[in-house]
Parts: structure tokens; C-alpha cells; sequence
């Protein structure tokens, strides 16, 4: 199944410099100067049915109750207040489940915070906090994933401590499985998945460096590249986000996903607007999604194209 293209992009319109002040996108190389491809205009994203909410981007069914429990439980806790709604055919649904980690990440708006969802969304009681995910840290199988819905996070923590929840249903169109995913090619690999090139060649710098200078490193690599093809750019935070799989880690990054070493995190293009000093940042040894401070040289460089 092909990842739907949309939920590669984020909503993100605004740019913003390295002391979080919003600047012109002309040329930024940031994630707002970079909207490409069809869109699902906000007010036809979610279809409302009485307490049960469509999202038409990913063909989930969430309750349109986001803290039904009222209460934050522990991670068994959550399995069996879900099983308690299912019993009783909440809302006429008897398959309602914890959302997995790429679920509930897909919800997520990075344009803006307090709640993260996008702009008119439908829903009601969002808790700008936690809230748990069914999917297990592989690496620390006493940890489970949440994600914040204040501000966009994507951490995990111990199944003993409490988060909200927020029950799903429906098969989610954003998550695949695909023998041969990868294909090298030359200095980049194909991603068949999400019909995207990452640069795995030797052009790009080889330390961390800071935000700004992580753009213009892959601004560099254009000057290489060949006749036709797309322009090479620091990627979104969903874009790098594509390339985790749940299930692995040290590294986290799908099966055939290879680069020479990896490093401990990757800018993205993305500007946290929780804080727009800093941006999005993945964390490759089990797939946290976290920030950083743009003018730290604290990450490293990958670049997509396509």
C-alpha cells in the first residue's frame, strides 16, 4: 500500500529565524517554503456524525470526546477502560483501540500548539498534555509512546505513569509494510513508500552543526546535483518521521534504510511553535521526536528530494 502523500506534509505556513522571529519563507529552505502537492482544505478534513469524527486524511474514526475518561490512567489502565467503552458499544462502535504511535502522531499540527491539531478541528476536551499510544518502545519494553498535545512531542514513558487517552478506530491509511521498500541509487536511496530520495553520499558535512548552517549544507549539495531532478532540501519533521519503523531501534529507521553511521539526531526543516528558537528534531536510536535549539551545533543533515 502507498503511504498517502498528504500525511507527508505538515501544515506548517510560517517561517522563522534563529531567534524564533518570523521572517519572509522566499528562499528560507524552511518547511513553510516548501508546500507542494494537493492539500485537504481544514473544513473537509473531518466529517462530524453525531459523536464520532471522520478524518478524511487518514481514514481514522476518533471520538470527538478527546479525554472521555476524564482522568489520566497508567498504560493497563488505558487497555481496560478501552475495553470497558467496547463492552458497552460506546457511541454504536465496538472496535475502539489505543492509537498507535503514527496514529495519533498524524493528528498533529505544527502550525499550531495548545492544543497541536489543525486549525478547526472538531474536537472537544483536548488536554494539552500526554496521551498514551498502544506502541511499545522496542528498546524499552517497560516503556510505552505518548505524544503531547500541546505543543507536539513524541516521547516515551513508563507504563506505570498516567496519560490521557483518546480511543481510535478504523484502519489507518498512513501506515504500510513493503518488501524492498529502499532501492539504492548512486549517492541517494529511494524510498518506494513515499516516492522519496534521501542523499546518503559523502557531500555533506560530517559534524553537527546548527540550524541555519544545516540548510544551507543541503542549499550546497544543489550545487551537484544533475540536470532534471528535484532540488535536494532539509526535510519536514514528517518526512523524517516516514522513515521510523515501531518496531526496531538502535536505530530505529525502517529495515533497508542505510546510511554509512548514524548520527544522534536530525534537524528537520520544521520550527517548533511551541518555542520558534527551536525545531523539529528526530532522534533516530528508537525514533523520539524532540527539539532543538537552533543555534546550537548540536545535530546532524540528512536531505530529501521528491
Amino acid at each position: 500500500m502507498m503511504i498517502n502523500e498528504l500525511t507527508l506534509e505538515t501544515d506548517q505556513t510560517g517561517c522563522f529565524d534563529e531567534s524564533g522571529k518570523a521572517m519572509d519563507c522566499h528562499n528560507s529552505g524552511q518547511d513553510g517554503a516548501f508546500k507542494q502537492g494537493r492539500r485537504i482544505e481544514e473544513p473537509d478534513r473531518f466529517r462530524v456524525m453525531n459523536d464520532i469524527v471522520q478524518d478524511n486524511l487518514t481514514g481514522l474514526v476518533w471520538h470527538i470526546n478527546a479525554n472521555l475518561p476524564e482522568f489520566p490512567l497508567t498504560w493497563k489502565e488505558a487497555f481496560e477502560y478501552i475495553q470497558e467503552i467496547n463492552t458497552s458499544r460506546l457511541s454504536g462502535i465496538n472496535a475502539w483501540r489505543l492509537p498507535e504511535r503514527k496514529e495519533l502522531f498524524s493528528l498533529l499540527s505544527h502550525q499550531l500548539v495548545n492544543p497541536s491539531l489543525p486549525e478547526r478541528h472538531p474536537f472537544i476536551n483536548v488536554f494539552h498534555g500526554y496521551y498514551w499510544t498502544q506502541t511499545e518502545s522496542a528498546r524499552l519494553l517497560n516503556q510505552a509512546w505518548y505524544v503531547h498535545l500541546g505543543g507536539g512531542k513524541v516521547y516515551r514513558g513508563m507504563k506505570h505513569g498516567s496519560y490521557m487517552v483518546w480511543p481510535v478506530s478504523g484502519r489507518f491509511t498512513g501506515r504500510f509494510f513493503m518488501e524492498n521498500r529502499f532501492i539504492a541509487n548512486g549517492d541517494s536511496v529511494y524510498d518506494r513508500g513515499t516516492r522519496r530520495y534521501w542523499y546518503v553520499g559523502d557531500k555533506l558535512n560530517d559534524g553537527e552543526i546548527p540550524w541555519k548552517e544545516a540548510i544551507r549544507a543541503v542549499e550546497k549539495l544543489n550545487e551537484t546535483r544533475q540536470a532534471g531532478q528535484d532540488s535536494w532540501r532539509l526535510p519536514n519533521i514528517r518526512e523524517l518521521e516516514s522513515l521510523v519503523d515501531d518496531g526496531n531501534h538502535t536505530p530505529a529507521f525502517a529495515d533497508g534504510f542505510y546510511i554509512d553511521t548514524v548520527k544522534d539526531g536530525y534537524w528537520s526543516s520544521t520550527t517548533s511553535l511551541y518555542e520558534p528558537r527551536y525545531a523539529w528534531v528526530l532522534y533516530p536510536l528508537d525514533g523520539a521526536i524532540g527539539v532543538g535549539y537552533k543555534p546550537n551545533a548540536d545535530f546532524y543533515v540528512l536531505a530529501v528530494r521528491g
